[in-house]
């Protein structure tokens, strides 16, 4: 399998440490981190997924969804397999939660991304499906020949990385979705095997670099949909200057390793909707409704 040296690592002994995300594994020789497709390469950490995407597609930008970023336009989406987050309601589990070996991809360097983008007359790349961060020197070297090209670059993102590998990428995107999952720390961890506060800090940051920023909430009934919780949420949005930031909330079908889960009633979309304008928040959508 070729592969591509990683930016972001720490060697030690025969083990590595990633230092892309929270999670810091440390990686025995041979192994992968909770991504799965960063590996330790006899004390390298090397990406098996560098410039060996997936998934390819055209798509409207509302899909993202983006709905206050050049809407009525199309982006060209692209995706690697990886994800750091193992969520029970995942809903591209088959490439997220796969490993490289087991996925069928194509060959394309950035160069050839970015040409591809301008043959179909696209106007920006889209990095989503799966998570892109989880290949982040990827789209890193993508984004700034996009940028250089007059593209945009759109991250779709569940935000779980550390700081120092997010401001390397920053300074090219133009606009990100990030997937906020709830407002609760217990219920990162026991649903996605992560933690609230990095989340939150992704926000923060892209905000702080003027990325255009929404965000989307799922509801999963009797997961995160707690009128409370939903509240703090908004609250928290509308005190970190995020009113004008559109904010999604999104219907849950049966997914994954959640089946015996029923689909969020109507009612409570609208309830989340009716309390983030008691918040402040300006810009209220439902989504899979």
């Amino acid at each position: 399998m070729e592969t591509y040296e990683c930016r972001y690592y720490k060697p030690s002994g025969s083990t590595v440490e990633c230092l892309l995300c929270p999670h810091h594994c440390r990686i025995a020789d041979g192994k992968t981190g909770i991504c799965r497709s960063r590996r330790n390469l006899n004390g390298r950490l090397v990406s098996d997924v560098y410039a060996k995407p997936c998934a390819l597609a055209i798509d409207p930008i509302e899909k993202k969804p983006l709905y206050h970023f050049h809407p009525g336009t199309q982006c060209l989406s692209i995706a690697c397999t990886g994800c750091n987050f193992r969520c029970l309601n995942c809903q591209n589990h088959d490439i997220s939660q796969a490993s490289p070996v087991d996925a069928d991809h194509y060959r394309l360097t950035p160069e050839e991304v970015v040409a591809l983008c301008l043959k179909h007359h696209c106007p920006g790349i889209a990095y989503t499906y799966t998570e892109p961060l989880t290949y982040i020197e990827y789209i890193t070297d993508c984004a700034r020949l996009a940028r250089e090209a007059g593209l945009w670059n759109i991250l779709v993102t569940a935000g779980y990385v550390c700081q120092e590998p997010l401001a390397d990428l920053l300074p090219y995107l133009d606009a990100a979705n990030i997937d906020l999952k709830s407002f609760s720390d217990d219920i990162y961890r026991k649903v996605s095997n992560g933690r609230l506060q990095p989340v939150l800090d992704t926000i923060l940051a892209m905000r702080d670099a003027g990325v255009w920023i929404e965000i989307t909430n799922l509801l999963i009934p009797g997961i995160n949909d707690d009128p409370q919780m939903i509240r703090q949420m908004c609250r928290w949005l509308a005190d970190n200057r995020l009113a004008e930031a559109p904010l999604h909330f999104s219907r849950f079908f049966p997914r994954y390793k959640m089946q015996d889960v029923p689909p969020t009633p109507l009612h409570t979309l609208k309830a989340a909707k009716q309390i983030a304008q008691e918040e402040g928040l300006l810009h209220v959508y439902l989504g899979n409704v």
